[in-house]
């Protein structure tokens, strides 16, 4: 087993022990769906410190050519900004003094729940070659409306990343991804569908 597929493995553990990736349990998601499956950022993002060891993992399956030319790294609100913030910083200490210090950039949320990206931000981005970044894929969607915002604000999307990849994406950016973790859901169900509530499992508290 290489290096990669060594981190891997042991990301997709750390997280389960941390409970950071519940597996077993019965998830209200929010949408209209139920699963079994949940990823709690809250409990990711609760020590910094905890971020930073999988934010350095998922640096070090960076190809490093790839590390040499991004030049910003921006990620959604909440999760995915904290982990470019992290990210740029820790990609700073990883290069030369004289390199360019990489920037950061958060897209955030409109009144009607539209991602955005700030006047600021969509200037500094202009021209510049960016990772996008995200604390999870489901779908893939908020990682291509990240892409397709990088692009109306004349930016280069040269790759996506994420610490936790459910293999469930339907959007392809064209751009390589990296996962720090992969694992296959299981299936999610329609609330009103869901075998779990049939079965009167009680919804996973946290």
């Amino acid at each position: 087993m290489d290096k990669r597929a060594e981190l891997r493995v042991k990301a997709l553990k750390d997280l389960q022990s941390s409970e950071v990736l519940m597996l077993d349990g019965h998830f209200d998601y929010g949408n209209g769906y139920h699963g079994r499956a949940y990823l709690n950022a809250h409990l990711l993002f609760r020590h910094p410190s905890t971020i930073w060891q999988f934010a350095q993992d998922l640096i070090d399956l960076l190809p490093g050519d790839l590390l040499q030319r991004v030049e910003v790294v921006a990620g959604p609100v909440t999760g995915g900004a904290l982990l470019a913030h992290t990210i740029a910083g820790l990609m700073d200490s990883r290069r030369s003094l004289t390199h360019p210090r990489c920037l950061f950039a958060p897209f955030t949320l409109r009144q009607d729940g539209e991602l955005t990206l700030r006047s600021f931000y969509r200037r500094e981005i202009a021209g510049k070659r960016v990772l996008v970044v995200d604390d999870v894929r489901n779908t893939g969607d908020t990682l291509a409306r990240c892409g397709g915002l990088v692009a109306a604000a004349d930016g280069i999307v040269l790759a996506t990343a994420e610490i936790y990849d459910r293999l469930e994406s339907i959007h392809d950016l064209g751009v390589p991804n990296f996962a720090l973790a992969e694992y296959k859901a299981p299936e999610n169900f329609p609330k009103a569908g869901c075998p779990l509530c049939a079965a009167s499992v009680p919804i996973t508290e946290f």
